[in-house]
């Protein structure tokens, strides 16, 4: 996974508002590598960074069967002064 792939759940459009945004990102991508993609790709500026690590699970489906999700890494974006990205504005 070699891009951003922004979240569009109820919590972080509620968290956009605020100027708070959440994107799945590279297991390999440090902050300053997540800051510099995302502030060239939706041309903002960024004020933070933070980062999850999720690890790889082995879950079982309704039919007893196993299913392996993979590892990943959410970065959490905070904007500096009132920037916004237009892809989590909400239509209400």
């Amino acid at each position: 996974m070699k891009k951003i792939i922004p979240i569009l759940t109820e919590k972080t459009l509620n968290e956009a508002k605020e100027g708070r945004y959440a994107f799945w990102v590279d297991n390999s991508w440090n902050k300053y590598k997540i800051s510099e993609a995302i502030s060239k790709l939706y041309s903002v500026d960024i004020k933070s960074v933070r980062t999850v690590n999720y690890k790889k699970l082995q879950k079982r489906n309704y039919m007893g069967r196993y299913k392996k999700i993979p590892s990943r890494k959410k970065a959490l974006v905070t904007l500096k002064g009132k920037g916004k990205i237009d892809i989590f504005e909400s239509k209400s």
